[in-house]
């Protein structure tokens, strides 16, 4: 059978020509991506490809600065999620043949920034790589045996619709606390002080917070104005300011001169080779499994690790799960990339796609690879097969060697990335059913626990907890699934096990 024979057709690709106009290695290229079978051409693919890249492309400035220092640098987090990206919309051309595009996920490394590294666990970096590998793992056996389906099925509509809202607060929180918007300190959250009069008033601090709210709202407008790559804009235009503010605050108030001076010494791209490999490629089995760190923090032992490990990659496959479904969803039936049935092309090689690169990533040293909802302005721009998706991933390919820029990115500008994908995230909560009792407590306290308790996975654990207790109180109790009541032990006892 040819390969034109194997890519399905949805309602776009429809009584379209299927002879290609290209001869020699264009044609066969054509034929392989299936780009004028489509209906598309190479300038639209390629207009397309680079549209998707400029809106994903911030991801390689945020996810870096994600990371404390303490446990892995800047650039080799930055090479580390760049390859990821690479990896992951590579396949996304090749194996799927879809304009998407993927690289680590926002709400995963808040997971693992936060809940794994973050929490005090004694958990180091290469662990963490651990948690993520086996996610990428259990994502590709629930992928190729079809239990992922099932799973979808079991998981109550209130919990999946409140989980994206639940992590966007969760996101949003960390973009505040980053740009210096709130302070939070044990046992207070508070609003940061613009009093430009008080004595204890830092011109830097106070410039960083203002520039990160103003670039939140920049980039609403950018976005309702339609223009492309409107958080990337938006962080480019954060940065031009801090440093316009920085140097104005050098000459008048003698403050932050040398962060100022020291953002126009550019290091050497390929050092940023060498922190990735010596921190992170290959980390996940060279100390990945060892777990000494946890296992001498109080009440930490082999049975409770063995708990942290089966919920928190279940926790990382679940968010997986809902971004990418809910991704292809929303971005190929902005394309009319859907099948007879209503459902994405390909969707299946879709979803292996992002499970392969997540076990490749994690091997790289970057978290769950996930296919990212701007892929929709690639589509919106006209892409339409995996050629668009290639052209994304050589532009990835060439960002591997610009970390010295990123690196002068300041932490005001990436947090108003973050704000606003927290904002981007709120949507799914009108679909949630709140006049139901029943389904709005779990929703409200998948999402509560998510923000101020500063854990995603206790969230969900909360949410689906939740849920089957109302459920048997409203005599319901049919609609639990096996595989329901099995994630809820699994979450029960890392509740009661784990601190």
């Amino acid at each position: 059978m040819s390969e034109q024979n194997n890519l399905p057709t949805g309602p776009a690709e429809q009584s379209v020509s299927t002879v290609s106009p290209y001869k020699g290695f264009f044609g066969k290229v054509d034929n392989f991506f299936g780009i004028t079978r489509s209906g598309s051409n190479y300038k639209t693919e390629v207009i397309a490809g680079l549209t998707t890249f400029m809106s994903i492309v911030y991801a390689l400035l945020v996810v870096p600065g994600m990371y404390d220092a303490q446990y892995v640098s800047f650039n080799a987090v930055y090479i580390a999620t760049a390859l990821g990206a690479i990896t992951g919309t590579a396949l996304m051309a090749l194996l799927a043949k879809m304009p998407l595009a993927q690289a680590s996920g926002l709400g995963a490394t808040v997971y693992v920034t936060g809940t794994l590294l973050g929490a005090g666990l004694g958990l180091t970096y290469a662990n963490a790589m651990i948690f993520v590998l086996l996610d990428g793992v259990i994502f590709v056996l629930l992928t190729a045996t079809g239990l992922r389906k099932k799973i979808l099925k079991a998981i109550p509509e209130e919990v999946k619709l409140s989980v994206p809202v639940g992590i966007g607060f969760f996101i949003a929180l960390i973009g505040f606390k980053n740009a210096g918007l709130v302070s939070i300190t044990e046992g207070n959250i508070g609003l940061a002080s613009f009093n430009v009069l008080a004595p204890a008033a830092s011109y830097t601090g106070y410039v960083g917070a203002a520039i990160a709210l103003f670039g939140v709202i920049a980039i609403a407008v950018l976005s309702h104005k339609e223009v492309k790559g409107s958080i990337l804009w938006g962080i480019l235009g954060c940065t031009a300011a801090y440093y316009i503010f920085l140097g104005l605050g050098c000459i008048w108030h003698d403050e932050g001169c040398l962060e100022f001076f020291n953002s126009f010494i550019m290091e050497n791209p390929i050092a940023a080779f060498g922190d990735w490999g010596r921190e992170s490629v290959g980390q996940v089995f060279a100390s990945g499994f060892n777990f000494g760190g946890y296992l001498n923090t109080p009440n930490q032992n082999g049975g409770t690790l063995a708990v942290l490990l089966l919920t928190s990659a279940l926790s990382l496959c679940m968010l997986d799960m809902f971004d990418t479904i809910g991704t292809l969803y929303g971005a190929c039936s902005k394309g009319n990339l859907l099948d007879g049935e209503g459902n994405p092309l390909r969707m299946n090689e879709c979803m292996l796609s992002d499970s392969i690169a997540t076990c490749a990533g994690a091997v790289f040293g970057a978290t769950t690879v996930t296919t990212y909802v701007e892929s929709s302005s690639g589509v919106a721009a006209g892409g339409k097969t995996g050629f668009a998706s290639l052209v994304t991933a050589l532009c990835f390919a060439v960002a591997l060697f610009l970390s010295p820029i990123a690196q002068i990115i300041p932490g005001c500008a990436t947090s108003a990335a973050l704000v606003w994908v927290g904002v981007l995230m709120m949507s799914s909560v009108v679909k949630i059913n709140w006049s139901s009792p029943a389904e709005a407590l779990p929703a409200f306290l998948t999402v509560a626990v998510m923000a101020f308790g500063f854990s995603i996975s206790k969230g969900i654990g909360v949410g689906i907890i939740s849920c089957i207790i109302c459920k048997i109180c409203t005599g319901k109790a049919k609609e639990v699934s096996v595989i329901m009541w099995v994630i809820a032990a699994l979450f029960l006892a890392m509740f009661l096990l784990t601190s």
